[in-house]
């Protein structure tokens, strides 16, 4: 098998213990680097989880970092619109689209937990070479298209609140990060402090906008619990999955847990760090939920309007979009009675939308929330793109001249657009379409990796994915895979439908051949799944039993950004 080939490659690469013949567990030793390198056995039949409020705030931090994913800019945008065009009627879409992230989110720090790598260390070991280039290609993208709308973001909010140049905002942007990543080497829990900060800045914002809108909670929970899907609300269902959950993020999280020094010599120890991750994950994507649906609300009361909703439009006021408004836009009137015309809506006209119908205080606050979800989410962007450089390509450079590499890698195309749209805000939303579009179908090259080795035994051990579980992960791949389908297809359509003369022929062409070497390569990554043994981990025990198919070693390693000085012990 192959992953079982890896765990041989690399404990032998690093004068490790490897597995013994008949499944036996090989002897702990030291290696070269003088780490201690265990196989933890079995004997856990009297294991018991015993919760602590102390050991969880211990364990309390990156997964609030993570969740900033759940509230970017881009999310945010997604969020408006569904409001905007849909009601709350796809609230049940926000609500399973954040569980199954916590879903995948689990797999990825358990990966972490009980093998000490991250999901890009463990790529770059399990799969050929070719296939991990390519999987790293697919993830800067992802993070190269996410911190493209997150500076974007920032800078419109910098524009809303004191009227600065999109690129101007955009460099500010930049450097801030910067700034606020040298927290990160005062201590990790300074740096989380920061993050936890922000969050709370973004949850007061748009809770004071959600408790100025007059949002029947009967709605809400209609939207919430009865699955709803109208054929023009399509679109925006599948975008709502493609927002929440990011493919970068499986990376990231599995990087920021290893700030917590776990004995793996115990396997009581990783367990009880597998559980209080799985809570504190939930916590803080529970929060995220209730964040989202608190612009989703608030859009949904003062800009829906069932005449505009089946073209798949807002009601804007008639002030907003008076500089665009002719004799062909279709009149509309809102749920408060507001006049105004069927228009997009975006972050760009977001403020001005919300000026007009919640007075200056309005607009103020979602841009100070939208600032706040800018320049917070690029921080864990940029540490995403310095786990994804660094597992998969080994480079050994400075911390701070990484930073610097992962910065200006998403920076020049932000200032590019910034420059280019400054004048024509329909482009910029055009380009933010399709940066969801590119993001989308990146997440299958972060999920299959995960589901390959957290549901081999021979990785994970008696901690591998089985049963129900495993089951829920694959379907939620399946889903993930056929709403990307839809997408480009709707998107295709779209686009084929706008050009004089349709799409050319090499266009197409083009994208035929794209379509075929993408399936290609999920499919080829779901066949190493299965050869790592997927399929034998539904027989694998738990906890309470006596069997472990494979074996867990260690592999002990930092997060890019230098914290070995203020690492937890846990």
């Amino acid at each position: 098998e192959q992953t079982s080939r890896w765990v041989r490659r690399a404990a032998m690469a690093n004068g490790e213990a490897t597995p013994l013949k008949g499944g036996a567990a090989a002897t702990p030793h030291e290696n070269s680097r003088g780490d201690s390198v265990v196989v933890h056995e079995a004997g856990l039949s009297d294991y018991k989880f015993k919760f602590s409020w102390r050991k969880l705030a211990t364990f309390m931090g990156p997964g609030w970092v993570m969740s900033l994913a759940y509230l970017d800019p881009g999310n945010l945008e997604a969020d408006l619109q569904q409001g905007a065009y849909s009601n709350l009627q796809l609230v049940w879409v926000l609500w399973w689209a954040t569980v199954a992230g916590l879903v995948l989110q689990e797999c990825s720090s358990r990966l972490s937990v009980v093998t000490g790598m991250n999901l890009a260390e463990c790529s770059r070991e399990g799969y050929p070479k070719v296939k991990s280039i390519l999987l790293y290609i697919m993830m800067e993208l992802a993070i190269i298209g996410s911190d493209i709308q997150e500076v974007v973001g920032s800078a419109i909010a910098i524009n809303i609140l004191f009227g600065l140049d999109l690129w101007i905002g955009c460099l500010i942007t930049g450097l801030d990060t910067f700034t606020f990543l040298a927290v990160h080497q005062c201590g990790v829990r300074y740096f989380e402090a920061l993050i936890s900060a922000l969050i709370l800045c973004i949850m007061i914002c748009f809770m004071i906008m959600w408790s100025k809108s007059d949002t029947d909670p009967g709605l809400v929970m209609k939207g919430w619990i009865e699955p709803t899907l109208p054929r023009y609300a399509m679109m925006q269902a599948v975008g709502t999955i493609g927002a929440v959950i990011m493919p970068h993020n499986l990376y990231l999280h599995s990087g920021l847990v290893q700030s917590r020094n776990i004995d793996r010599t115990k396997m009581s120890d990783i367990a009880d760090a597998n559980r209080y991750n799985f809570i504190e994950s939930g916590i803080a994507l529970l929060l995220s939920f209730f964040v989202n649906l608190s612009v989703v609300a608030t859009f949904a009361h003062f800009f829906y309007a069932p005449k505009c909703a089946h073209m798949s439009l807002s009601c804007l006021p008639l002030s907003t979009s008076e500089a665009e408004y002719d004799d062909g836009d279709v009149l509309c009137s809102s749920d408060t009675g507001v006049a105004g015309t069927c228009s997009e809506i975006g972050l760009d006209q977001a403020g001005v939308a919300l000026k007009e119908a919640m007075g200056q205080a309005g607009m103020t606050v979602w841009a100070l929330g939208l600032l706040a979800a800018g320049q917070a989410s690029t921080m864990s962007t940029t540490i995403a793109g310095q786990i994804v450089m660094d597992g998969f390509l080994q480079i050994k450079v400075a911390p701070w001249l990484r930073v610097c590499l992962t910065r200006v890698v998403a920076l020049g195309p932000s200032l590019c657009i910034a420059i280019g749209t400054s004048d024509n805000s329909a482009l910029r939303n055009s380009i933010n379409e399709w940066l969801n579009i590119l993001q989308s179908v990146q997440l299958p090259f972060a999920i299959v990796p995960v589901l390959t080795f957290t549901a081999a035994p021979a990785v994970m051990g008696r901690f591998a994915t089985k049963g129900v579980h495993l089951y829920i992960c694959w379907a939620l791949t399946a889903l993930v895979i056929t709403s990307n389908v839809y997408l480009v297809r709707d998107f295709y359509k779209q686009q084929t439908a706008e050009e004089e003369g349709g799409v050319p022929a090499w266009a197409t062409l083009l994208l035929a051949l794209y379509t075929a070497g993408y399936f290609a390569l999920i499919g080829s990554l779901i066949v190493d799944c299965q050869k790592a043994g997927v399929r034998k981990s539904l027989s694998n025990t738990d906890l309470s039993g006596h069997v472990v198919s494979g074996i867990e070693t260690t592999k002990y390693t930092q997060l890019p950004v230098d914290i070995k000085k203020t690492q937890l012990s846990v």
